[in-house]
């Protein structure tokens, strides 16, 4: 595998394809039994997971710690993290999420307690390019969604400052992930609308190893996020959904 040694900047890292969809669905994004239902449901897992892995929020002086949520769609986890404490930067391609994350906001207004929460539509590449730096990074279900995960995660790599901590979750390609989350979920469940996931562009946590590397990066815990009866819960079963962290020595 080609290694660069800086982020391609060229070509933006989202399929045009992949933003129309979402943004299709933004509207509807913040209903609990719509079409994210398995976002919502496993939203608290993930967010929790994530901040036991990324630096605490505030550092001792109570300066708040920065953090990305990219690919962040309505803003389900941004809003987490800004309640967590993080400033927060939530960034996604799509107009209608980042309008749909906005107007979230507006009519349910985050405790005073919380983190400062701003969105932005844009891509990876254009903070990039200003030079913007952050303690920590989430990307929770969007790494499947690009057109080239590689030079994705070098490219969020570039944007963490030393210190920092980054978790990404997305969901491995076996045959189980091809029977639960694809066919099962979309086509026979209709959890999710069909053609939401590209089955052959999920990544096995071998290949997600190699992109850390890539990027610099070093992995430091890895889950697996399985459904159940109570809820989502973390398990060593990384077969269909997973979360990884990783740190910027």
């Amino acid at each position: 595998m080609q290694h660069h040694d800086s982020p391609v900047l060229s070509a933006d890292s989202v399929a045009p394809e992949e933003i129309a969809h979402f943004s299709d669905l933004a509207t509807r994004w913040w209903d609990p039994a719509g079409p994210m239902r398995p976002l919502h449901a496993m939203n608290d897992l993930r967010t929790g997971w994530a901040m036991r892995h990324l630096p605490a929020p505030q550092v001792d002086d109570g300066a708040r710690r920065t953090l990305l949520d990219i690919g962040c769609g309505a803003g389900l986890a941004s809003e987490a993290f800004a309640r967590a404490g993080f400033d927060v930067t939530g960034l996604d391609a799509s107009q209608a999420a980042i309008t749909a994350a906005r107007l979230h906001m507006r009519h349910h207004p985050l405790p005073r307690s919380a983190g400062p929460l701003s969105y932005r539509c844009g891509s990876a590449e254009e903070l990039v390019a200003e030079g913007a730096r952050f303690d920590a990074i989430s990307a929770l279900e969007v790494i499947e969604h690009v057109t080239d995960p590689d030079a994705f995660l070098r490219m969020l790599g570039s944007m963490l400052r030393p210190g920092g901590a980054m978790v990404v979750s997305t969901m491995n390609r076996t045959w189980r992930s091809m029977a639960m989350a694809k066919i099962g979920a979309e086509y026979v469940l209709r959890l999710l609308p069909v053609g939401t996931h590209d089955w052959r562009k999920f990544i096995t946590p071998a290949e997600m190893g190699q992109y850390a590397a890539h990027a610099g990066l070093r992995i430091t815990d890895i889950a697996g996020m399985v459904p159940g009866l109570g809820g989502w819960r973390e398990s060593r079963d990384t077969a269909v959904n997973y979360i990884v962290a990783m740190v910027r020595d």
